[in-house]
């Protein structure tokens, strides 16, 4: 067991990952439930305050126009959606925003733009964003798309802690979603941030047509990065009509929750958060997927560009949950 200094929020480096296969993730997932969910509970106390959740903050600097095909994906230039392509946010919006969202408890800021990479031209307009985000006393996040060496290397200059990149799915469903960029690229992306030293967030998409197999299949290849993400989010498909994907049958809620759990114990220490689809969620089964290890959420009234609960109704859900929000990052 790891020591846990309940005042110190920030997560640790989680350890070098240990091969799990996708057979072994399929077992997770094939437990009865109220097995699975006690296991990802003793591996959640091992290494976490069992009744805190860390709040994060999404705005996007810069929405709609994107290159990229991605079939979930409302900003995609590729889909009509009715989603206004935007110009990059002036830094003094972005600095107004996060000081609201700091005033409402986050204390991760996370900085989102629709775009395949960022410009050479946009560099200096990003990294002052991160300087001025992080001088509040946030952690600073941000989803550009690909990176190159150089540019994540800036970004880490400038200060940046977390950079969100997806996998999105398993690899043998992943053409079936994204057809611009490879899987390839995304893994490239990750190690190019890796190595410049800024902390990994990325998760994926379930609900999209998968199967339990490709859903073992993307935990897999996120619990074996080298070393596996601090922070992974597990989104649930919000269907966007427009989007290839806006007729995708819902996942089942309890499969969702399973997804959850078997993310708390392939990666232990890395702070699991429930992310998009949370406003479809009713409020018992956010609160099975905080006992199955979820223990960070997206916080505020927009989530990109959809809709997310209002922090009035998260407040009074972690009241009633006995829920503490994690402190204030220094």
């Amino acid at each position: 067991m790891i020591s846990f200094d309940a005042h110190t929020r920030r997560e640790p480096s989680p350890p070098p990952a240990s091969r799990w296969t996708v057979a072994e993730v399929e077992a997770l997932y094939d437990l009865p439930f109220m097995d699975l969910l006690y296991r990802a509970q003793q591996v959640h106390r091992e290494h976490f305050d069992a009744n805190e959740v860390q709040l994060s903050t999404l705005l996007s600097v810069k929405t709609g126009g994107c290159a990229e095909d991605c079939g979930y994906c409302p900003q995609s230039a590729h889909f009509d959606t009715g989603v206004k392509a935007t110009k990059l946010m002036p830094v003094t919006e972005v600095v107004e925003a996060a000081r609201a969202a700091k005033a409402q408890g986050a204390t991760r800021f996370c900085m989102g733009a629709a775009w395949r990479s960022p410009k050479g031209r946009d560099m200096a307009h990003l990294t002052e964003m991160v300087r001025e985000v992080r001088a509040l006393g946030l952690e600073t996040c941000m989803t550009l798309g690909m990176l190159d060496g150089e540019q994540a290397r800036a970004l880490k200059d400038a200060g940046l802690d977390y950079y969100n990149h997806n996998l999105d799915t398993a690899t043998e469903f992943y053409g079936d979603i994204v057809g611009t960029r490879s899987y390839q690229d995304r893994l490239d992306t990750l190690a190019r941030v890796r190595a410049a030293g800024i902390h990994v967030c990325c998760g994926g998409i379930v609900g999209m047509g998968e199967t339990r197999a490709q859903r073992a299949g993307l935990i897999a290849q996120l619990a074996n990065l080298d070393p596996y993400p601090e922070s992974v989010p597990i989104n649930n498909l919000v269907p966007v009509e427009g989007t290839p994907l806006a007729g995708a049958e819902p996942v089942d809620p309890f499969e969702f929750v399973r997804t959850i759990a078997v993310a708390r114990i392939t990666m232990p220490q890395a702070v699991v958060r429930l992310s998009a689809g949370r406003e479809q969620m009713e409020d018992g089964l956010q609160a099975l997927c905080f006992l199955a290890g979820a223990n960070s959420i997206f916080y505020g009234d927009k989530l990109l560009t959809t809709a997310n609960p209002e922090a009035a109704r998260d407040r009074a859900l972690l009241e009633r949950l006995s829920l503490r929000a994690a402190d204030q990052a220094g």
